[in-house]
């Protein structure tokens, strides 16, 4: 029986996590990237999947532009010094923009909208802009790790022969500390992906580079939205 409990517990959890639409769509970013770097840009099933499951996600990220609005426009947390605020809200308008264009490259591919140019013109400013968000993240998670650095060194200092990994706020301190690093890399390989994607140094992060660092920054994301990672 408790064998029993415990299964319905973790299938409890799966259904908690795959109804999420944006942990289906970070499975669905999987299934692109990892599609991109088996087919190193060449034509076949595999870039037929990369193609696809990008128009696919397209879908899940319609209007999803105001979350980042109201994010936007919404107070800091007290004492967040004013570069690290104007950061934060850079990196909020890029990525607004981003998912607000991105909509009309879903059109655009679709058939909705018959211009094609136009369409291929609004993705690289669409990419631009995520490019630039990521940029803004990558600073302001590093600002914030040095931060937090300072901080726990000083708690050290503050408990004297209190063994700190035992102290409460130490730990959770800590446990930020390791969030933000990961943040951090997820954000600084998302850059080199959209590098890849608008082609600017096609001969070093070609199609299959591109998918590896899209693939692994993916994973990250799923494992974000893990219910035991987004109760913290």
């Amino acid at each position: 029986m408790g064998t029993l409990d415990a299964a319905r517990t973790e299938l409890g959890l799966v259904v908690l996590y795959l109804n999420k639409a944006e942990a289906r769509d970070k499975i669905c970013r999987t299934i692109q990237y990892g599609s991109k770097f088996l087919s190193n840009g060449q034509p076949g099933a595999a870039q037929n999947v990369d193609k696809s499951t990008a128009l696919a996600r397209k879908v899940f990220r319609l209007f999803k532009f105001v979350n980042d609005l109201h994010s936007l426009i919404s107070s800091n947390p007290q004492g967040t010094p004013l570069p690290l605020i104007l950061l934060g809200k850079s990196k909020n308008a890029l990525l607004s923009t981003f998912l607000f264009l991105d909509q009309f490259v879903w059109a655009g591919r679709t058939g909705i909208y018959k211009n094609k140019e136009k369409t291929e013109l609004i993705g690289r400013i669409s990419l631009f802009c995520w490019m630039g968000s990521s940029i803004c993240t990558s600073v302001v998670e590093l600002a914030e790790l040095i931060r937090l650095s300072s901080s726990m060194k000083k708690l050290e200092k503050d408990q004297n022969q209190t063994d700190e990994h035992k102290n409460e706020q130490y730990l959770n301190k800590l446990k930020q500390s390791n969030e933000r690093l990961l943040a951090l890399i997820k954000s600084s390989m998302d850059i080199v992906v959209a590098i890849g994607l608008l082609q600017l140094a096609p001969k070093t992060v070609n199609s299959r580079f591109t998918g590896a660092f899209g693939f692994i920054t993916s994973l990250i994301s799923c494992y974000q939205l893990l219910p035991c990672q987004t109760k913290r």
